[in-house]
């Protein structure tokens, strides 16, 4: 964006998401700080109210994205075609791990054509072009190669807006080693805070959702909706908060059975109860 003249003797511009000024006397010069006579100025409001959209725009971008990759839905390469023209849209995608028709072949995204072909980098090293209709951006509990892409990442450099290739995650425990009938895990239980809102303001600043007694965290996993729901206590308790079990429900509030839960529901509900738990009241035993 250029500088927009703004009062006299001053032009404005948004420089790193801020609302900055020069003088148009002498070399034109950044000014350290917004001149008082520029405070109120129409143009700077309209510049500042520009620049908050703009961060919401790039939340936003930021959230579906992370929604298609938690969702390991299909995603029409169309569509990233007319949204890779936008900052913000390239800023969410960039890097992150696409795989098309062929599930064994997986490359870091660096560019998508007009025409939605995506050009990528490889195990390999190699930048190749992937042409199909739709792509996946896998939740990094489903990539097989996770290690290798992981070290690779590291080599290059990559970074991820969207936390993909270095989520923190759970591999859900072989069928024989569930019990039957079993609906919840107590791995995170007993974690303990100095107030429920505590517990509550630690799950929403995660970004999870609270509804009555219970954090909750909601998985789109293909095909299959379901919701992971750890126990925080009642909404008016005004004591200590304390942390309870984990389970699983389907898209109708069903209980789902540890061995019916997905994959990636089960990574997803495990993070959001280790990050709960990171939050907990540590005794500190004395001398230490």
């Amino acid at each position: 964006m250029g500088w927009l003249a703004a009062g006299e003797g001053y032009e404005i511009a948004l420089v790193d998401g801020k609302v900055a000024a020069r003088s148009t006397r002498g070399a034109g010069k950044q000014l350290k700080t917004l001149p008082k006579a520029l405070r109120d100025h129409s143009e700077v409001e309209r510049l500042r109210r520009f620049a908050e959209w703009l961060d919401q725009h790039a939340a936003a971008c930021v959230a579906q994205v992370d929604a298609w990759m938690v969702s390991s839905l299909p995603v029409p390469t169309g569509l990233l075609g007319r949204v890779w023209p936008d900052e913000a849209w390239q800023v969410a995608l960039r890097d992150l791990v696409v795989v098309g028709d062929d599930p064994d072949e997986a490359g870091f995204l660096r560019d998508v054509s007009e025409s939605g072909e995506l050009r990528v980098v490889n195990l390999d090293g190699e930048t190749v072009r992937m042409s199909a209709e739709t792509v996946r951006l896998p939740h990094p509990v489903l990539l097989p190669d996770l290690d290798d892409l992981r070290e690779f990442a590291a080599e290059l450099g990559v970074t991820q807006k969207v936390e993909q290739i270095y989520r923190a995650t759970w591999t859900k425990p072989a069928e024989e080693e569930l019990a039957p009938k079993a609906t919840s895990v107590n791995e995170f239980s007993g974690a303990r805070f100095a107030s429920r809102f505590a517990l509550t303001a630690r799950a929403e600043s995660h970004g999870y959702r609270v509804s009555g007694a219970y954090a909750i965290c909601g998985v789109r996993d293909g095909g299959m909706r379901a919701e992971a729901s750890l126990w925080i206590g009642e909404p008016y308790w005004d004591g200590d908060g304390e942390t309870g079990s984990l389970s699983w429900n389907d898209k109708d509030g069903k209980a789902l059975t540890l061995r019916e839960v997905s994959p990636v529901a089960w990574s997803e509900g495990m993070r959001m109860g280790a990050a709960l738990y990171a939050g907990r009241i540590v005794e500190r035993t004395e001398g230490k």
